[in-house]
């Protein structure tokens, strides 16, 4: 289906690049949609997720800024989101050696278990993109990385 269609636009876009900034907002939506099921079969959020995989990444506890820095959705409260996972042990907080101000995050065992059973849903989170060939994903890519840049 198309983007005209699936929005009931009736009007033509302006041109392709104010059609490219919808079609991205409404995927956006759709995708996150399909993610958020996936996610709320372990009760946690997309946001939640991000932060288990950011800290599983890591090989030492990080500060919350450096979590917010690595977060796919710079808007997220980080603090109040690892509050949320502190109360359902998914993290340990404690406060950072180096720098007093701050907290170093690490996750728990509860939260590595979490993220395993999500990776055995990789295949379905591939699945969302599957009406893309490999080639097709590679240009995509390559497409948004340019669209960042002129950030």
């Amino acid at each position: 289906m198309s983007i005209e269609k699936d929005i009931h636009q009736n009007r033509k876009f302006r041109n392709n690049r104010h059609k490219v900034i919808v079609n991205l907002v409404f995927t956006h939506g759709w995708l996150k949609e399909k993610l958020q099921g996936l996610f709320a079969r372990e009760d946690i959020s997309m946001q939640q997720y991000n932060i288990l995989r950011i800290l599983r990444g890591s090989t030492v506890p990080i500060s919350t800024l450096e979590i917010r820095e690595r977060m796919l959705d710079k808007m997220s409260d980080t603090s109040r989101i690892v509050d949320r996972m502190l109360t359902k042990k998914l993290v340990n907080k404690n406060t950072s050696k180096v720098d007093k101000r701050l907290v170093d995050v690490s996750i728990t065992s509860k939260g590595k278990n979490i993220l395993s059973k999500l990776d055995a849903y990789s295949t379905e989170m591939d699945e969302i993109a599957k009406s893309l060939t490999e080639e097709e994903a590679n240009v995509l890519n390559k497409l948004l990385d340019k669209l960042r840049i002129s950030d």
